[in-house]
């Protein structure tokens, strides 16, 4: 062969052998490549993994709290459930009581009228103290239970403190000024009284007295030795002298 096919053949094996090479080294590279891609992915999908695994152990612990929260509350509401039952008793117990109230309440105010009616009639057979004051009460109680806008209870309360303070003037000493009408004249006197045992009434000049007579229904006239106990009498009453024995003109019980 000539210099130039000898060459021609060097140059032709170089090219073929450079060829193979280049041929062979692609795949490897494209093998390189995907297994980069594949390395890629599953460090994204083990990422994405992490992070499916943390959001699913907050839902599980999330989950535990309402699962404890509605145990803690069915606790709770079968408690309130019990007392709501318990009042729902009350309440009943409440409501029948009402309604027997309303039949009490029938029977009592006639009661009230009659005990009313029946003070009245005990003041004006009563001895006369404070008799203005004591038959302005009578009328007062008959305004209230005339008022729609006062209770029952509070009628009945007012009732019975009338006859409170209609006892305790059987055990009261007092002393007031008032105008005293004897045979057909007023004059002012003070008025003495020993609860209802006693009634007597002295003239402001201090010369004149008088004693209640309950079974005629007038005012006699005192002597004058009864004078003296009798304006001792007013003094005590006045707190102007201290408590002492004192004789007074009493009507003795038959």
């Amino acid at each position: 062969m000539s210099k130039r096919n000898l060459i021609a053949s060097a140059v032709l094996s170089a090219v073929a052998l450079g060829s193979s090479t280049v041929v062979s080294a692609d795949p490897l590279n494209d093998l390189h490549k995907e297994e980069a891609k594949i390395q890629t992915a599953a460090a994204k999908s083990q990422e994405k993994i992490n992070k499916l695994y943390e959001q699913s152990q907050e839902l599980f612990v999330e989950y535990r709290g309402v699962v404890d929260e509605t145990e803690t509350l069915k606790v709770y509401n079968d408690y309130v459930a019990t007392l709501v039952a318990d009042q729902q008793r009350g309440i009943d117990s409440l409501q029948t009581q009402i309604d027997g109230i309303e039949g009490v309440e029938r029977g009592i105010v006639p009661l009230m009228f009659r005990m009313i009616d029946s003070l009245e009639q005990f003041i004006d057979l009563d001895v006369p103290i404070k008799l203005q004051e004591r038959k302005d009460r009578v009328e007062r109680l008959r305004d209230v239970m005339a008022n729609s806008n006062v209770t029952v209870s509070e009628r009945f309360r007012q009732v019975i403190a009338a006859y409170q303070i209609e006892n305790e003037y059987g055990s009261n000493l007092t002393a007031e000024q008032g105008t005293l009408d004897y045979q057909g004249t007023e004059q002012t006197v003070d008025f003495f009284n020993l609860g209802r045992t006693a009634l007597l009434a002295l003239s402001l000049d201090q010369k004149n007295a008088w004693v209640w007579n309950n079974t005629t229904r007038t005012w006699d006239a005192l002597e004058d030795e009864w004078l003296k106990p009798v304006v001792t009498a007013v003094k005590m009453a006045n707190k102007l002298l201290p408590p002492d024995l004192l004789e007074l003109p009493i009507t003795a019980a038959e």
